[in-house]
């Protein structure tokens, strides 16, 4: 599918179903998507030539427990906006100087807000790049 918004996304969740329905989801809306199963796979696509415009994570990775990963990240792409997607809603657990986060709580019908809260953190980081 033609990448019509010019955003790429990382999609980072354990769980297969999950990273697939995220990317047929996003990528319906026009998104280029990129999925990784673990902490490995997602330094590997920020450390890329690929530009990334956004990620959606799901902590519980089994390797990305320790807050090494996010600091990797901030460190890589400072602006990077991060959409923390979990069951969990304990928001103490994450570095608090992580700058463009978000917490979306996965239920049943979360995508439709998942979706609105992707579109809302891209607008923004494209409207504070041009400033």
């Amino acid at each position: 599918m033609e990448n019509r918004s010019g955003f790429t996304i990382l999609i980072a969740d354990r769980n297969p179903n999950v990273r697939d329905l995220l990317k047929r989801e996003l990528m319906s809306d026009g998104y280029r998507v990129i999925p990784a199963k673990d902490s490995r796979e997602i330094l590997k696509q920020v450390f890329s030539r690929t530009p990334l415009d956004l990620l959606i994570l799901d902590p519980d990775l089994v390797t990305v427990g320790d807050t090494a990963i996010f600091e990797k990240l901030n460190n890589r792409i400072p602006r990077l906006p991060l959409v923390i997607h979990s069951f969990q809603s304990d928001r103490s657990q994450y570095p608090q100087d992580v700058k463009n986060v978000v917490f979306v709580e996965k239920e049943g019908n979360s995508i439709e807000h998942l979706k609105k809260v992707v579109a809302k953190m891209l607008k923004r980081n494209q409207e504070d790049s041009y400033n």
